[in-house]
């Protein structure tokens, strides 16, 4: 099987704050699968560390107010491009996340409050009905 994954999950250090998200339960739920890493926010031309960023009325907004919602229009369309070529059968994504949240995303206001939604990515892997999980639905 071939399954797209949050690049952060895998331990590259593309999140926010030049950090990552490891998750061992991801890498053993991969294990013996062909694996292709996604960064949509970094393969959009966003840097790492970047300033936080959340979706309000669809659009992609930094915490300093700025609009970056093309950064993020350009990565999804990119790495929609780039899985389209590769055929995958899945999509294991980070949760919450503006570009990867498949169930909930943060609400705009950067106060932590989560609403159900999808990121930019996670919609447009809907769209394509590519299956999608989020590392909180791999068991332990």
């Amino acid at each position: 099987m071939k399954i797209a994954v949050s690049a952060c999950l895998l331990g590259h250090n593309c999140k926010y704050n030049g950090g990552n998200n490891r998750s061992q339960k991801v890498l053993r739920f991969v294990e013996g699968h062909e694996v292709i890493p996604v960064c949509p926010e970094v393969t959009g031309g966003l840097p790492t560390p970047r300033i936080p960023v959340e979706l309000r009325n669809g659009r992609a907004i930094n915490a300093n107010g700025e609009d970056v919602t093309d950064f993020f229009q350009a990565g999804t369309e990119k790495t929609m491009t780039r899985l389209a070529e590769e055929h995958i059968d899945l999509a294991v994504l980070q949760p919450r996340s503006p570009s990867c949240g498949c169930k909930q995303i943060y609400d705009g206001t950067f106060t932590k409050t989560l609403i159900d939604g999808k990121g930019m990515f996670a919609q447009a892997l809907s769209e394509a009905h590519i299956p999608m999980m989020d590392e909180t639905d791999i068991p332990e």
